[in-house]
């Protein structure tokens, strides 16, 4: 990510200060997009489902056909080894990441037992609920067949990314984006949630999308709360009648949106309710 002034990489045994190079320009990464990475946090000096993370690290890496160099337990003790570089109250993004160097003598494919392993951890504050907008995406999401969504596949950013810029450059903070049959998926970084009647609704996993870590815990936690959530289909139209809508991912954990294509949202009640209810499970209150 490299938005953040201070920087640690693990790689190759040992913690480097800074933005450490790690792939080499003959690397099956470098020029094929064979790379995986997931995305912990840090902040107020818990680091909530980190173990999760740290396995689906895992479980990326082997659906990309790698062979992973070092085990799930593995990754989570280098995780907190890194964070411990840092003061105890930063607010870090945890960053585990595998590559294939090699490739198979048809080039294309990749050597599943060359992967690389790296750990990048950034300083990077928390963003906090304001003005966080969003507008539809021309562009849609990959179907299993078409793509591997089944892992953290970095090659998929490509697509998530010009979703950002192309909804930035028309003044929102993200935009929600639609599977091939037109159905609502996710925003270009975050899964999405809405309100209609006093029932919660989000996109059913439907494999062109990944399946939040923090999206199931919130899931869970209002459900425990007494709140109705239910994953279903849904079309854009149904966020034209949504009373609030929220998203959550690793990086800001639960933000509400202020701001639907031309429509100021509600209040965030559920939004708030599940912001709070999100800190209280990271610190176990």
């Amino acid at each position: 990510m490299a938005v953040g002034k201070e920087i640690v990489t693990w790689y190759e045994g040992r913690w480097h200060r800074g933005n450490a190079p790690i792939i080499n320009a003959a690397d099956h990464a470098a020029w094929l997009g064979s790379a995986i990475f997931d995305g912990a946090r840090q902040f107020e000096g818990v680091r909530p489902d980190i173990d999760l993370h740290a396995a689906r690290t895992i479980r990326s890496a082997t659906a990309m056909g790698m062979v992973p160099p070092v085990d799930a337990e593995t990754v989570q003790g280098l995780l907190e080894e890194g964070c411990a570089m840092f003061p105890a109250g930063a607010a870090l993004y945890l960053r585990p990441m595998m590559w294939a160097r090699d490739s198979t003598p048809g080039i294309i494919d990749l050597e599943p037992e060359s992967t690389g392993f790296a750990i990048c951890i950034e300083a990077l504050e928390m963003p906090e609920p304001g003005d966080f907008s969003l507008t539809v995406s021309p562009y849609s999401r990959p179907r299993p067949d078409m793509a591997l969504t089944e892992a953290k596949a970095a090659s998929l950013y490509a697509n998530n990314g010009r979703i950002m810029a192309e909804a930035r450059a028309r003044g929102f903070s993200n935009a929600l984006s639609r599977d091939p049959d037109g159905n609502v998926a996710e925003t270009a970084s975050t899964n999405v949630f809405m309100l209609r009647d006093g029932v919660v609704l989000t996109p059913v996993p439907n494999g062109t999308f990944l399946n939040g870590i923090t999206r199931q815990r919130v899931i869970a936690l209002l459900r425990a709360d007494g709140i109705e959530v239910v994953e279903t289909t849904l079309r854009v139209e149904d966020f034209h009648e949504a009373s609030e809508i929220f998203v959550t991912g690793n990086i800001a954990k639960v933000m509400p949106v202020a701001r639907f294509e031309d429509r100021s949202l509600d209040a965030p009640r559920i939004a708030a309710r599940a912001r709070e209810l999100y800190w209280d499970f990271a610190h176990s209150r």
